[in-house]
Order: C-alpha cells, then structure tokens, then sequence
C-alpha cells in the first residue's frame, strides 16, 4: 500500500522525490521520508504522520543538493506508525537506505539471524531486515544490484524494495515480488515508483516490471534482470493522461472532482468498443471463442468496493448470458476450497490491478485451469499482465481513496463483459446486444442529470450532520447500490451506515430502525420491475417505526411521494442499469457530510488506495 519513489539524473532529487510523494500520498499516510546520496554518504529525513510534517522536517534541517533520492509515504503493518519506524531504513554500516511496500513474512527468523551476528536493530519493521541483510552483502563485497539479487532470494512475501548506496552513487536498484513496481523512462533522467502518478510530472513513458524482477537505473538508461541474474523481459508502455488529471482542478477534495469527472470516465469505458462488424470488442481477449462457449460457471473475484460492483455483475451477467455467477470476497476465495474447473471463467476486479488479496485468488484459480477475466484501471498492473484477458476501465488516475469513479467505470465494464458473452455464446441476438449498449452509451448525460442535483443532496447531508447512524435499503441491483452507500459512509465519515436488502428488514434489520434515524432507500423502476411495490411496503414500515426516509425513485413515479419524507429524482433507466446513476448521489452525501464533519475526505484515518499487502 505504501507509496515508493526513486530519482536519478540532473534535477535536485530531494525535490523531485518530495513532489512525487505529494502524488502518491493516498497511498499511506502514516509516516514519510527521504534519503539522497551526497558527498559519500546517505542522508535521510523522516517523519512520523502526514507529508506535511517531513516538508517541515526538511524545511528546519534541509538536504543537501543530490542527484540521486529515494523516497516513501507509509501505511503501517509492522511497528506503529513512529518517527523511528518511517523508511527509508539504514544498514548497520551506514552505507544502504532502502524502502519497502509490502509484507516480508519471514523477517522474524531473518532478524534473529542478523541480531546473532551483532547487528543492532532500530525498528520494529520487516523493512530494516531488508535493510540490513543488503548492508550485509556489501560487507561482503557484493555490489548494489548483485546484494539486491541475494537478498530477494532469502525474502518471502510479497515487496517492491528500491535502495541505494553511499559509495556507489548515481544508481538506484529496485526489486518487485507481487507488489507493484514502474519505470519512468526520461531523458538523461530515470525514475522508478509504485505508481506512474509519481513521474507524470517528467515522463509518460514507463516500463513494466515482472515478477521477481531486479532493476538497476542510471542517467544513462536501466537493465532489467531476475533474482538469478539472468536477463528478464521489460515491456514498455505510454500513459494516457497527464499531470492535471491527477491535480485537483479546483475542487476542494480529489474525491469531489472524481464524482464530477464520472461522465467523462464511463464514456471513455463505453468508447471504442465496436468494431467494423458491429460487434462488440473488449480490449485484450486472449480466450478462444470455443472456450467461452464452454463456460459453466462464472466466479467473480474482488474486495470492497470492487465487490459490489461485482454484486451488481451478477444480476447482469446471469439475465443475459444464463450462466450461474457467484460472486466471492477474494481474501476468502482461496482458503474455502472452491470448485473450480477448466470450464470455469474467474473474473476479477480491481482498480489498481494489484490488490494482493485478489492477486492471490487468480493464481489459485489459474493453478486449477480456469480462464481469467481482469477488470482494471491500470494499465500495465500485475492483476491485468497475469489474466488471460483484461477490460480496462479507462477511468484516468483516482487519487481520493474512497472509491467512486473506479466503481461506475468497473460497474460499466461488467455490463461490457456480460454482453460480450451473451454475443459470444449465442444468448442474445446482435440487435439486443445494440440495444443495451445503445442505452449503456446515454448513461452519461444521465449521470451528469444526477450531479447536476448537487445542491439537494449537499442540503440532505447537512439535515443529517449530527446522526450517527444511516441505514441504506435495496433490493435487486438496488442491494449493491445500497452497500456502497454504506461504505462510502462509514470509510470518509466514520459513522454506523449498514446496507440490507430491503426483504431481510423483517429477518433483524429492523431492530435498528429508531426515531429520526435517516433512511436511504433505491427503488426499482416503476411498472418495469415487480419489486416496486414491495419495496413501497418497506418504506412504509420503517416510517411506521420513525424513520425519516430519503427515496431514490425514477423521474415521474408518484407511487412512492406519499410515504417519502425527501424525494431524490433519478433519470428513467432499465433496472439493470440503474446502479450507475443511482450510487452518485449516496457518493455526494458521503463526501460532503465528512467535509461538514472536519474530516481528510481523500485521506480517511486507517485506511489507503491500494491494498497491496495481504
């Protein structure tokens, strides 16, 4: 999860490092740091908390002038987040500092090991075992890159580690073990980082680093070798957007401007995706129509967020394709041993395309012959590059880590995928095909419909300040809709918010109904869906109970008026759709009731953008 930077070439690399870390602090923010090489030896500069407090750090003991840095923004797994415990880390003969994402599961025995041949440890972290078993190596005569080799041999888990080293200066090496690496290739200037984001300002020309890979960097270029030595495989790759689009534009907070950016992100996910047949195309589809006639079962992989969007395929990809679709939490795919064959398709969902979690349940089920399908926003990512096939999303950088672009673009590419294998298989005709997409192609404007209705929605989170508890309703792809309004609650305002199926009130839920707690409720389309009216029943007995209720409802369903104390209108979709333009408006109440309460809305406490650790 932790946010990884590395520079060489003639700009001030303090600098460069520091504004790269600006870019990339949604991904850990409990702690930063630096380190340069100058003058012989390694200078570092870090700070428990925010990036802020190192820039004051830095700005009362400044670095000197270098042209070599590396720099990290954390989220704390081993050791609390401390001065002391920031990376970079140093090796016990002051020569090595070195950075880490990710978790190294057999530090413990690899500490013990060093503590007995006299090293002293400063931290509590895996990282400075890293630290120190480099240091070693060069002890030992090895250089940096040779050491880095060694010492990935004798690590397990999953780490990006990048160093340098105070007597050979001008050269960062870096190494990648199921957590996210990049090249950034300038001129006369080279980067590395877990995130194009942190170069962008310099380069959009970037490499893709494999797994257990080792890269050694210079002014001059970089070679790319395996942790044996021997030469590995790079693929380089241009990026698509720019420095603005990961600047805030004038919005307060990045998650208000990826709420206002979503019509432009699904049209870019919709875009394209015909081709001279009038047949619908997916970007890189490496499984042979025969195999996909052969499906029996579809599994859907993801985490959070990711997982309702799934929850919503489900509904979509069953009607339309016929096939049974299961839908599983991925740190809990692998350890229930599920049954999967060579005729099962496994589909995953990610935004960074490097959640671990999910990164292990392809694995498993790739190991037992299904056929992967990845959904992601990033290109080149390690979830994508290991999948048999992958829909990119499109939705440019999401930098807010709650999540709200990332789900209707993922949302919109599972409707993509759902009629791709209604078209492959024979399910549904061409023209029926044309037909959803025809109307999956308006959403746009309809969501662009919702936002302009901001002013309501930021009035309803003002009325609901001082509650601490919202309860969200669904049923159907209403259900889903209903879970994310819930995170979104509880991830940016720190608040009790629960989604329920609206017929499960009955089961327990309604236990929690009490006076004047906010109800949100999504209700199918009338007259299209026969759960309207059941979901009018529910409205009407939590009402009974107290409840103050806030309905979603399509333009013109006056059914539902009667038993509504706010009404938010939503333009009229098919009830498959409906997700898309029903989930802005729980995203808008979410972001501005964590704004009215005081609290980071881009940076929520516990919590980052990219979950890279198990």
């Amino acid at each position: 999860m932790c946010g990884i930077i590395g520079y060489v070439g003639p700009r001030d690399a303090k600098t460069v490092v520091v504004d790269g870390l600006r870019r990339m602090e949604y991904r850990g923010y409990d702690s930063a740091g630096v380190a340069i090489v100058a003058d012989g030896s390694v200078e570092i500069r870090k700070k428990q908390g925010k990036l802020s407090n190192l820039e004051a750090e830095l700005a009362e003991h400044p670095l000197a002038e270098a042209s070599v840095g590396i720099g990290h923004t954390r989220w704390a797994t081993h050791g609390a987040p401390t001065d002391v415990n920031a990376h970079p880390h140093r090796s016990a003969n002051g020569r090595v500092a070195l950075v880490h994402n990710g978790i190294i599961e057999n530090f413990a025995t690899l500490r013990a090991e060093l503590e007995d041949d006299g090293v002293h440890f400063v931290s509590e972290t895996d990282t400075e075992t890293a630290a120190q078993l480099l240091g070693r190596e060069l002890d030992r005569g090895a250089t940096l890159v040779d050491g880095m080799r060694a010492v990935c041999n004798r690590l397990e888990g999953a780490f990006t580690l990048v160093a340098v080293d105070a007597e050979h200066p001008e050269r960062i090496v870096a190494a990648r073990r199921n957590s996210p690496l990049v090249v950034g290739v300038g001129e006369g200037e080279m980067f590395v980082a877990s995130d194009v984001a942190a170069f962008i300002e310099f380069t959009r020309d970037a490499v893709e680093m494999g797994q257990d890979q080792v890269v050694e960097v210079t002014r001059e270029g970089y070679e790319v070798t395996d942790f044996d030595g021997n030469p590995g495989p790079s693929k380089p790759f241009h990026v698509d957007w720019d420095l603005s689009a990961a600047e805030k534009g004038g919005y307060d907070w990045f998650m208000r401007k990826e709420i206002y950016e979503q019509p432009k992100a699904v049209a870019d996910t919709l875009l394209g995706r015909y081709n001279e047949n009038s047949e619908l195309v997916l970007d890189e589809i490496r499984i042979a129509p025969d195999e996909l006639r052969r499906i029996d079962k579809i599994i859907i992989v993801a985490c959070g967020t990711a997982y309702y969007a799934g929850l919503v395929a489900k509904y979509a990809i069953e009607h339309w394709t016929r096939i049974a679709c299961e839908v599983e939490i991925a740190s809990e795919f692998r350890y229930r041993d599920p049954i999967i064959t060579s005729d099962t398709l496994v589909v995953t969902i990610s935004q960074s395309g490097e959640t671990a979690d999910t990164l292990m349940a392809i694995r498993h089920a790739r190991l037992q012959g299904a056929k992967v399908i990845a959904i992601c926003n990033t290109n080149g990512a390690t979830i994508p590059r290991e999948s048999d096939a992958v829909i990119y999303t499109h939705a440019g950088p999401e930098i807010g880590v709650a999540s709200t672009k990332g789900f209707l673009t993922q949302v919109a590419a599972c409707y993509l995928l759902g009629l791709y294998l209604a078209q492959e298989r024979g399910t549904k005709f061409g023209d029926e095909v044309s037909g959803v997409m025809a109307e999956l192609e308006t959403m746009p404007e309809k969501i662009q419909a919702v936002l302009d209705k901001t002013p309501q929605i930021l009035e309803l989170a003002r009325q609901f300040g001082e509650h601490e508890s919202i309860l969200f309703l669904g049923r159907h792809v209403g259900y889903p809709v209903a879970l994310e309004g819930a995170l979104k609650c509880k991830e940016i305002s720190y608040i009790h918010a629960e989604g329920f199926p609206a017929g499960e009130l009955k089961h327990g839920p309604i236990a929690l109904v009490e006076d004047g707690i906010p109800i949100f409720v999504i209700v199918p389309p009338q007259g299209r869906d026969q759960l309207h009216d059941k979901v009018i029943s529910n409205i009407q007995e939590v009402r009974a109970r107290g409840a103050r209720t806030v309905v979603l409802v399509e333009e013109g369903d006056e059914e539902v008026r009667p038993y509504s104390d706010e009404i938010i209108e939503l333009p009229r979709v098919s009830t498959l759709l409906q997700p898309l333009v029903a989930t802005v408006p729980l995203q808008l109440f979410a972001c501005e009731l964590a704004t009215l309460k005081g609290h980071d809305v881009d940076q929520p406490r516990n919590l980052a953008k990219s979950v890279t650790v198990e």
